[in-house]
């Protein structure tokens, strides 16, 4: 089985949801399932048919989480040395371009989050950042074209 790496917050999010679904969700789907049984003919009971929807989606997500997690490599960014990107650190980047500044942190695609500063090590940009230092620059490719960066700071 290929190992994913994922930090302890990422893999502590992934554990608190399956947990949620298991204890709380499941039994919320079998009880509107059972409601719903209780009205009568279920060939037109769209609240059955509702529920038993919600039912295959919770399931999946469920067996979803728990193949995530069996494959999940955890990796304590703590100790990172922060000389270089690696795994798990913030990096602080500097558009060339447009002097635009975003700061990332790098974390595995299981809990990857552009809109809240969480990119993947395995995106494009993760790839090209992996391994440089402070004031490095990088070019990488994406779905609007090549855009250059700088790498301002490295913190963990």
């Amino acid at each position: 089985m290929e190992r994913t790496p994922i930090t302890r917050e990422g893999y502590e999010r992934l554990k608190k949801e399956l947990e949620n679904l298991e204890k709380v969700e499941r039994y919320e789907v079998i009880k509107a399932i059972k409601e719903a049984r209780a009205h009568g003919d279920l060939s037109e009971n769209a609240e059955y048919h509702a529920a038993k929807e919600r039912q295959g989606h919770v399931e999946a997500r469920i067996q979803y989480l728990k193949s995530k997690l069996a494959g999940a490599e955890v990796i304590d960014c703590s100790t990172q040395n922060s000389d270089r990107v690696v795994f798990g650190v913030r990096v602080k980047l500097e558009n060339i371009d447009t002097g635009e500044q975003v700061v990332y942190r790098l974390v595995g695609p299981d809990e990857s989050d552009v809109k809240k500063g969480r990119i993947s090590v395995t995106s494009p940009l993760g790839r090209a950042l992996i391994g440089k230092y402070e004031n490095d620059e990088v070019e990488v490719q994406t779905p609007a074209g090549m855009r250059s960066y700088e790498i301002l700071e490295i913190f963990v």
